[in-house]
């Protein structure tokens, strides 16, 4: 009997380390992750609403009902990422990802310039070139010095209540996210 109990306790131990590795390791083998999700619904380059509210992308969304939110991806290696907003709101948050999903960078409107949204992504090797000749149109900027070839830029806008819902989606719908 006391050998029996030892297998099946044996089994179940077993057992939940194969499921354990399973869950952990199920991110790495998915090819329906947020990166490709967002590549059906738009190009490099190009805002898309993730929000509860008004997603463009079937199962990506925020569930917070107190943000808004929007996504862009990039691809470092045919130039920087320049990511801007006109407008004030009262708090925005932005997060830096890899095409795997890992955060990278995050900031918010406490570390812009009179809290305004405009930062660049750029490699270390775009970085050395723009610190050579700062562009105009990047003065001011944010800089995200990356070593990521792809990633995903998201912007979430707070909206403390239903008066500011049209502002912050204004906000967010004209942001831009160009290459530069």
């Amino acid at each position: 009997m006391l050998r029996y109990a030892y297998a099946v306790l044996l089994g179940l131990v077993g057992a939940g380390i194969v499921h354990i590795s399973i869950l952990l390791l199920l991110p790495q083998f998915s090819d329906r992750d947020a990166w490709s999700r967002l590549s059906m619904a738009a190009d490099f380059y190009r805002m898309v609403r993730i929000d509860a509210e008004a997603s463009q992308v079937p199962d990506i969304r925020t569930e917070d009902p107190l943000f808004f939110a929007v996504a862009c991806r990039f691809d470092l290696s045919e130039g920087m990422a320049h990511v801007s907003a006109a407008g004030k709101v009262p708090f925005w948050s932005v997060s830096v990802y890899d095409r795997g999903g890992q955060n990278i960078y995050s900031f918010n409107d406490r570390a812009a310039e009179n809290g305004a949204l405009d930062f660049v992504v750029l490699t270390p090797a775009q970085m050395v070139e723009v610190r050579k000749i700062l562009p105009e149109s990047v003065q001011g900027s944010i800089f995200v010095e990356t070593e990521v070839g792809e990633g995903i830029v998201v912007v979430r806008g707070f909206v403390p209540d239903p008066s500011w819902k049209a502002t912050v989606a204004g906000f967010l719908g004209g942001s831009r996210c160009v290459l530069q």
